[in-house]
Parts: structure tokens; sequence; C-alpha cells
């Protein structure tokens, strides 16, 4: 057999690199933040006046969010040959998110005690206005149901999207061979609503700059720095639980490294930078994870199930601004007290989860029933609270990554040669699958 070897100082010829539009968007997307929160320095005046782009990217990106839900669950379930496995998928998410939301808690208590945020600031004069009344079991149960098949699209509402899908998912699994047309054109219908997204995400630029700007340009520098403890501590409890308590979990269960998730999710990591919102990653976090080698009924049901129920990020807000909140006015809590309040909030939570700045009005109506005298206080903290809306949606967003994980496996619907072949880089993602119609 003749071998033929390369001859010495023969250059071979380079391969030519393709063009990535999409690494072009991410980077823009990074270059825009940056820069808006410099125009806000520079022009603040001028940065407050971009609120109306801001909230119109956000819209647009909520116009795709339910869309995106329906179709991933129907088509999750309708694909599941046992209902009972739909069942049991749901029910180990569930259970993991509430034990996730009540760990994010208690970390959130001992970072919050151990740091003491508002000492040293004085927040009695402060004054806020609760807009509405805090909803009851009853009513939070009775809200899930929608009025119509299209009320729950039209107004949004993740939850009632959810009951739909899970009811239509259904239909179509017990239907069996008949109900594959139906499948089939779902799964075309998904294809455009994918399209549409990328369509959305060319914007982002533009709406993370405006985002950005107008937020540092109405509050200042100065909110931060003023109420630089609060952030900070929040931050590092986020830091903490990501790292600490949702990374071992991962590789306990998984033997992954949760460094290389959030490497493998840092595009989706940069979206929600720019949009406050993790509901803007949620089409490229479904599709990634199927990429990872989740199973397709594993991602459909637990995904969008942790968009509504996860509570990671929200928990440690929720423990760090009543912290905060008590000890600046001088009422501070006791362990008690602390236990009460929180537990309260995050079951009050529930019916405001997957909502874009829901965490503030879940704050306000958990202190309105709990602790009223310490209300006014809410109005000391609204100036840093699209901050700390990033640090609770990018939490929420990883708990809900590693959350499809570990159901997973426990589950055993996950191919781990195969997601640790893609964390390593052997099998990298392609871009193009979000811009072409899914036909599997």
């Amino acid at each position: 057999m003749n071998n033929i070897q390369p001859q010495v100082g023969c250059v071979l010829p380079l391969r030519k690199r393709r063009f990535d539009p999409n690494a072009l968007l991410y980077t823009s997307v990074l270059l825009a933040v940056l820069l808006g929160a410099i125009f806000g320095i520079v022009a603040p005046s001028y940065a407050a006046t971009l609120e109306p782009i801001a909230k119109a990217f956000v819209a647009l990106i909520k116009l795709i969010v339910t869309p995106v839900i329906f179709c991933t669950i129907v088509i999750g379930i309708g694909s599941i040959a046992k209902a009972l496995t739909v069942g049991k998928i749901g029910s180990i998410s569930l259970i993991y998110f509430l034990v996730m939301s009540t760990l994010a808690l208690a970390v959130g208590l001992v970072v919050g005690n151990f740091i003491h945020p508002g000492a040293g600031i004085n927040i009695t004069s402060a004054q806020y206005v609760v807009k509405g009344a805090a909803k009851g079991t009853d009513d939070f149960l009775l809200s899930i149901i929608p009025t119509t098949f299209f009320s729950a699209f039209t107004e949004g509402n993740i939850l009632q999207v959810l009951v739909i899908s899970l009811l239509i998912g259904f239909a179509i699994q017990g239907l069996g061979e008949k109900a594959a047309p139906a499948m089939k054109v779902m799964k075309y219908f998904q294809g455009l609503v994918f399209r549409v997204m990328v369509m959305i995400f060319w914007a982002a630029p533009v709406g993370s700059f405006a985002a950005i700007a107008y937020v540092v340009g109405k509050n200042g520098a100065s909110v931060i720095g003023s109420l630089g403890m609060v952030l900070l501590g929040f931050y590092i409890t986020c830091i903490l639980f990501i790292v600490g308590i949702l990374g071992s979990l991962l590789w306990i269960i998984a033997r992954m490294n949760i460094f290389l998730l959030l490497k493998y999710l840092y595009r989706e990591y940069l979206l929600i930078l720019g949009t406050s919102s993790s509901e803007s990653a949620l089409p490229r976090l479904l599709a990634k994870m199927e990429h990872l080698g989740v199973d397709k009924s594993v991602v459909g049901v637990t995904i969008p199930t942790g968009y509504s129920f996860n509570l990671d990020g929200t928990a440690i807000y929720l423990t760090m601004a009543s912290l905060f909140i008590a000890t600046g006015m001088g009422k501070p809590m006791n362990l008690h007290e602390q236990i009460g309040l929180l537990v309260f909030m995050i079951i009050a939570a529930k019916g405001a989860a997957g909502v874009t700045g829901a965490g503030l009005a879940t704050l306000a109506s958990g202190l309105q029933v709990f602790r009223p005298d310490l209300v006014n206080g809410i109005g000391a903290i609204v100036g840093i609270d699209r901050f700390m809306s990033e640090g609770r949606a990018l939490t929420n967003f990883t708990g809900n990554a590693v959350g499809a994980i570990l159901v997973g496996v426990w589950t055993k619907r996950v191919d781990l040669i195969k997601a640790r072949n893609v964390l390593s880089g052997k099998n990298p993602f392609d871009e193009a699958v979000l811009s072409h119609d899914f036909e599997h």
C-alpha cells in the first residue's frame, strides 16, 4: 500500500470559514448593551426618551412566546406513546422546581442575613402605591382557566396557554395514527413560528441599546452607587446559587460541568441581558436542549413548566428586597418573620411566574398582605428593579436548562454521551436549525 506523505514545505490550502450571521447578531447585542450604558450616562435626557423602542422590542418577543410554547408542548406530548410518561415527566418537573425555589429562598436568607442589605440607609420617607389587590389561591386557580380557546393567546397568559396545550397534546396522543395529519401541520407551524422568531431577533441590538440606555438615563449611575450593596448582594447570591446549588446537582446527577453549560448558552444570556426577560431566549433554549441530547418529550414538558413555575431567581430577589426594605426602614424582621413572609410570597408568585417585571408586583402584593408597614419601602427599590430583573431572568433561565437535563436523567430520556460531546465542543449547535422548518 502506498502512503502519500505531504512534501516538506508544502502549504496545505486553508478551509474558508463560513460567515456566521448569528455571530454578528450576538456580537452586536453585546456592543449595543455597552453603548447603551455609555449613552445613558453621557446623554441621560435623550436616553430617557428611548423607552418606547425598548417596550416595542419586548412586545415583539411576547408576540412569539405563546405560539412557541403551544407548539412545543403539543408536539412533545403528542409524540409520546403513553400518557403516563407525560404525567411522570410533568410531576418530576413540578416537584423539582418547587424544591429548587425553596433552596433559592434558603440561600437568599443566609446571604441576606450575612451582608445585611439596607444597613446604613434610611428609606423611611419612601412612598409606593400598590396597584391592585393580592390574589388568593381560589383566584389563582380560576385564573389559569381561559375564558375562551383563543383568549389565552390574545391575553398572553402563559399558564392558560399551558392548559390549552396540554389538552390538545393529550387529544392528539389519544387519537393515535388518526392525528398524524394534525401533528404534521403542527410541525410546519412550529417551523413558521421559529422563522418569525429569527426575524424578530435581528432587532435585538436596537432593543437592547434602547432598554439599557433608558434605564441608565432615567435612574443614573448614582442610583446604582447608593443602592450598590443590595445589588451586589443579590448578584452574589444568584452566582452562589447557580454555581453552588445548580452546579453541584448537575455534576452529581449528570456528571456535567456547569461552566461548560453556561458557555454553551452564552448567546442566550446575551439576549436576556439586553431584554431583561428570559422569554426572549425561550425558543433557542428549546432547540439547544434537544441538540444537547435531551428528549423532545422532556424538553416539551419541563421547560414550559419551568417558565411558569420556576422561581429560583424570583425567590432570591424577594429575599434580598424584603430584607433590604425592612432594614432600611428600621423595622428588621426576625427569622420567624422572614420565613413566614417569604414562604407566603413564594406561593403568591406562582400566578405571576413567567411575566416580565412581575417580581416587583409580587413583592408589593406580599408585603401588602403580610407586612403592610413595609409597603412604602418598595419605592426605594424601584430604581434598581430593572437591574435586578436581569439577575432574576438569568437565574431562572439557568434553572430551566439544568432542570431539563436533570429530569431527562431521572426519566432516562437524555443521551449523556451526546450531551458531553456537545458541551466539549465536539458537536457544536447549528444555528441554521432555528431558521429552517422542523421536519423531524
